[in-house]
């Protein structure tokens, strides 16, 4: 039986799918490759904050693909859709659309806290071909089973128990880390003895560039 998706883990929150010769690109911002979003048919983009969504990065990729296409929340489509009319969409929670030959889910509204004194911005996670969920900056459940959880380790609005807290609610096959460019390779032992030990499913981690068959 043939994979599902070939994921390829890019640094920080982007990830790279690929099936049946096409690639679909999540989150290629500020703290990923400068080529991240280069070459996909089609890309997701969470929220707006700069390690999530990065608008040289989407550029450079829109223009060097003619027929790539973004799906995004309003508060980014607004800041790029001028310049790419009809190939920028807009899509919210609940929706359901067809991205390079991908089927995708979305779910959730708003970003984590990250202090209360913080307003906090919109942010919405990716359900790919009800497999892989990437959640951008929330802790969001989807409504169904989930095979691969990409998993925020690291980031200013959240903490370790969290962390195995979430997985544990989601209960994924597998969950691989993401949103981990803050996290050391100091701290990455500590990271995976618990998050493994704790979580109730298989933890792993891939280092940028690196693939795996899903």
């Amino acid at each position: 039986m043939e994979p599902k998706l070939k994921l390829t883990k890019k640094s920080h929150a982007c990830v790279r799918l690929e099936k049946d010769g096409r690639t679909l690109v999540i989150d290629p911002g500020g703290f990923s490759e400068h080529d991240a979003a280069l070459g996909a048919d089609a890309i997701l983009v969470t929220h707006e904050h700069p390690d999530h969504f990065d608008e040289d990065r989407l550029r450079a990729a829109l223009e060097a693909h003619p027929g790539a296409e973004i799906w995004t929340l309003r508060s980014v489509a607004e800041q790029i859709s001028a310049a790419f009319p009809g190939r920028v969409h807009t899509v919210g929670h609940g929706d359901t659309f067809t991205a390079a030959g991908f089927d995708v889910q979305v779910h959730g509204e708003l970003h984590a806290v990250i202090h209360p004194d913080i307003p906090r911005i919109t942010n919405i996670g990716f359900l790919v071909e009800d497999s892989l969920f990437h959640p951008g900056d929330a802790l969001t459940v989807p409504d169904r089973p989930v095979e691969t959880l990409m998993l925020p380790v690291m980031a200013p609005w959240n903490k370790i128990s969290e962390v195995i807290d979430y997985v544990r609610e989601v209960k994924p096959q597998r969950a691989i880390d993401i949103h981990d460019a803050l996290l050391t390779d100091l701290a990455r032992p500590i990271y995976d003895r618990q998050i493994g030990a704790l979580g109730g499913t298989v933890h792993g981690r891939l280092t940028p560039g690196d693939s795996t068959d899903l």
